[in-house]
Parts: structure tokens; sequence; C-alpha cells
């Protein structure tokens, strides 16, 4: 238990930054498997859509300091490999003529 006056306000600072965080974190989480269930579903325009909002609260993140710069770009990568793995296999079927 603190004693000081200043302690007992880091303390209650600290709780309140962990909640916040918990939530981003929450948050960042729910739109990586937006993008993933687009990308499964096939939906190119949502998962596109999805990817750049993903993006954005990830940049703000690591901004922030809720998650490591190097993180945030590790997941930001995988996400658009996945969104562009998606529109190459759309793509090469489109071009197929054959249609095999």
């Amino acid at each position: 238990m603190a004693h000081t006056k200043s302690q007992k306000k880091r303390n209650r600072q600290t709780i309140v930054r962990n909640r916040r965080n918990r939530a981003l974190r929450s948050e960042l989480n729910t739109r990586a498997r937006t993008v993933h269930e687009a990308v499964e579903a096939g939906d190119e325009q949502s998962a596109e859509t999805a990817l750049r909002t993903a993006q954005k609260r990830l940049d703000q993140a690591a901004a922030k300091g809720v998650l490591n710069a190097n993180t945030a770009a590790r997941r930001k990568s995988s996400l658009t490999r996945r969104v562009r793995s998606m529109s190459a296999s759309s793509a090469s079927v489109a071009s197929d003529p054959a249609g095999e």
C-alpha cells in the first residue's frame, strides 16, 4: 500500500493507463480479426477498407507507446500480405482464359 501522496497518485494514473491500453490492444485484435474475416470471405473491397483502418490504429498505438514500433510494423506487414495474397489469387483466376 502506498504511503505518500505522490505514490497514491501514481497508482491512480497506472490504473487509468492500464485500462486505456487494454482497451486499445483489444481494439487492435478486433481490427485484425475483421481483416482476417474479410479475406476468408473473399470480399476484397471490405478487406482493403479493414486493412487501412487496422494500419492506422496500429500506427497510432505505436506512436502512443502501447505497442513497440517493430511489433506494429510486423502486424501491419502480416495483414498486408494476407490481403495482397487474396487479390493476387483472384487476379490469377480472372486472367486464366481456360478457367482451370
